[in-house]
């Protein structure tokens, strides 16, 4: 209108909102992976291959009543020296139920050789063990808005424990699919990475050592003495030391 000073108006945007545009852009587009992590050889090969993969990792844990509780320190170390985002560590009282000699009162198996520990499913096998871990992965991931979970199963070495076989985590995985808003929105399409499955336990090591995965910080034992000390004779000892063996790579 004639006579009327025109006026440029200017919107101001508050510091804070956009530290908060900023901090929403950045999480929609990292990838975040959920790496369970029991603090053996194998978990911690898997985590160091995630963040190799450019991963955010966020590390679940369990502290299930198992003898060998003292892998939780070893996880914690881990998580500390490979960068994770956040560590968790979930109580689930496994020792309720009993059915393993890692949560009862049964005695570990010693001094087996590689073919006797290939017959028939194993006392230290847990029953519903990775479907209950995977499951609270599961929901951490969901809430995340993550499509990915790290689990560091072999059926080579292991080929005892039915929860470890490529057919298990086929079937897991469409399940997840199914059971999860994000599944069935159609947001995201969760897939569970298992890039031990197929390796050897030598072909493990050779990995992590690639990795530069800490070995030290590891432990494996499942019947471990006074500090923690590996009794050496269990088959988790026992194919630690022929993976390093075979490997030719020194445990340390």
């Amino acid at each position: 209108m004639a006579g009327r000073p025109f006026r440029f108006w200017r919107l101001v945007v508050q510091p804070e909102a956009v530290r908060f545009a900023r901090r929403t852009l950045h999480w929609k587009r990292v990838k975040r992976a959920v790496c369970l992590l029991s603090g053996g050889l194998d978990s911690a090969t898997c985590l160091a291959l995630a963040r190799r993969e450019s991963f955010a990792c966020y590390a679940i844990s369990y502290d299930y009543g198992q003898r060998h509780i003292i892998e939780l320190d070893a996880a914690s170390r881990l998580a500390a020296t490979l960068g994770v985002e956040r560590h968790l560590i979930v109580k689930i009282d496994f020792g309720a139920f009993g059915g393993s000699a890692l949560t009862g009162g049964s005695e570990v198996p010693k001094a087996r050789t590689t073919e006797e520990m290939s017959q028939g499913i194993p006392a230290t096998y847990v029953p519903a063990r990775n479907t209950i871990f995977l499951s609270f992965a599961l929901a951490w991931a969901e809430v995340l808005e993550s499509s990915d979970i790290f689990i560091g199963v072999n059926a080579l070495d292991y080929s005892g424990y039915p929860d470890c076989r490529p057919e298990y985590i086929e079937a897991y995985e469409s399940m997840a699919n199914l059971a999860t808003k994000a599944g069935v929105e159609g947001g995201l399409r969760l897939q569970i990475h298992t890039p031990l499955l197929h390796l050897s336990k030598a072909g493990i090591v050779k990995l992590g050592h690639e990795l530069r995965v800490p070995f030290g910080l590891t432990h494996s034992c499942y019947d471990p003495g006074p500090g923690g000390r590996p009794c050496g004779q269990c088959d988790a000892c026992l194919l630690r030391a022929k993976g390093f063996q075979e490997a030719g790579i020194e445990d340390r």
